[in-house]
């Protein structure tokens, strides 16, 4: 809708005070006493009221022929006389569209009656004013109650990290999966999200293993105490597979990187009969001793079976939590995590304790089952390295977009867990 000559365009400098009123920005002028055309606003009143009347009183066609004159009076009424009608449609079962659409795109304290309290407008009038709303509007219409997967969706793809963090604070909200997954995406920059995805019922497994890699301790910990489940119902239905997959020669790699998921043993044999160490342990204790290579750095990564991208990243990782999923999952003990520890070169004592960046790794170590920190590796090994096609590596290193709607979920993950290496 064009704006009324009578009232001021809102600009990005403009806000919603507590009670809905417009508050200028700075350099805003004072908006001039509106006239009072007493014959205008009777007659405004009453086509409200037209509409408004039940279908006992008025039919279809006389309300919709109504409605159309009321929308062209309010297109050039002033303010408090649009706001005015605005209150009075709102609490109806039934609004013209017409109506709607005029009233939901006009300024955000006459549209903020319809958006907030009428119960009755229909997916597409909200989607309308999605496409066209300020960013007040968009803040309104995230904290709308009951609001649906479509239009959550479309609020998460305008991009708004404050209408985002609104609709994830609103309980009343079903959001998609798509919608969850462009928040996990943009709390790499607006960590302030992190917190309130984590606690949104939507969230599942894959964006929050993602999502680790840039959440802070405490979110790290809800991660792996929420999402790190069992693989025990796949491995029980899948147990028979294995044998017949062997018969084959593992000739499908379909079936043998699904397989590899799901089987309980972590560490590679193969590669242990190929490498220079007598094991994972002795590898890390010669990491610890002068220092980790990159040489090394692959052997414990092909000794833990995982591919050398994947350990390159946990052990990048800052936090370190990451470093306890991977000793827990391999059979490590505390000590060997102590020595892979060192060999990063990070701090192991502060002022004559533990340090407390390795003192709070080590809780997360205890705290882990085996089984449940192997489903974590391996869906990290799954979609940072499984996962990822020439394409997209060509892609995430030259900084290149993609189109995320034809990737699987790992390879979202991918994408989005080496796009954060390259922020750095």
């Amino acid at each position: 809708m064009s704006t009324p000559t009578d009232s001021p365009a809102i600009g990005p400098e403009d806000e919603l005070s507590a009670d809905g009123s417009l508050v200028a920005g700075e350099g805003v002028a004072e908006t001039e006493p509106e006239q009072v055309f007493p014959a205008r606003q009777t007659l405004l009143k009453r086509l409200a009221d037209v509409v408004c009347l039940p279908e006992t009183r008025v039919n279809a066609f006389e309300r919709a022929v109504t409605a159309d004159l009321l929308v062209e009076m309010l297109r050039e009424a002033q303010k408090g006389e649009r706001l005015r009608v605005a209150r009075r449609l709102c609490k109806l079962s039934e609004v013209p569209h017409t109506l709607v659409r005029l009233l939901i795109t006009d300024e955000p304290e006459i549209a903020r009656f319809l958006i907030e309290d009428c119960e009755s407008l229909a997916e597409t009038d909200l989607l309308f004013c999605i496409r066209r709303a300020t960013p007040a509007h968009l803040r309104l219409m995230a904290a709308r109650k009951h609001i649906g997967p479509v239009v959550a969706e479309a609020l998460t793809d305008t991009g708004d990290i404050d209408a985002i963090e609104c609709l994830l604070k609103n309980r009343t909200a079903t959001l998609s999966q798509g919608a969850i997954e462009t928040a996990v995406s943009m709390s790499q920059d607006a960590p302030r999200l992190v917190p309130l995805l984590i606690r949104r019922l939507e969230l599942r497994p894959s964006s929050a293993y993602v999502m680790f890699w840039w959440a802070d301790a405490e979110v790290r910990k809800v991660i792996l105490g929420r999402f790190a489940v069992n693989r025990e119902v796949m491995q029980d239905s899948a147990g028979d597979v294995f044998a017949m997959a062997a018969k084959e020669g593992w000739g499908d790699p379909l079936s043998r990187k699904a397989l590899q998921f799901i089987e309980r043993r972590q560490r590679n044999r193969e590669a242990l009969k190929k490498s220079p160490f007598e094991s994972l342990e002795a590898a890390i204790i010669e990491a610890a001793r002068n220092g980790m290579t990159r040489h090394t750095a692959e052997e414990i990564s092909y000794l833990s079976g995982l591919k050398p991208s994947t350990g390159a990243k946990i052990m990048r990782d800052r936090g370190g939590e990451g470093l306890a999923v991977l000793c827990k999952a391999t059979g490590l003990k505390k000590t060997d995590l102590r020595n892979l520890w060192r060999a990063l070169r990070r701090p192991g004592q502060k002022d004559g304790e533990v340090h407390p960046d390795l003192e709070r790794v080590l809780i997360v170590y205890d705290t882990l089952a085996v089984d449940r920190a192997q489903t974590v590796l391996r869906y990290w090994n799954w979609s940072l390295s499984s996962a990822l096609t020439p394409m997209m590596i060509r892609a995430i290193s030259q900084g290149e977009a993609m189109e995320t709607d034809a990737l699987s979920v790992p390879q979202r993950a991918a994408m989005l867990a080496f796009a954060q290496d390259l922020k750095r």
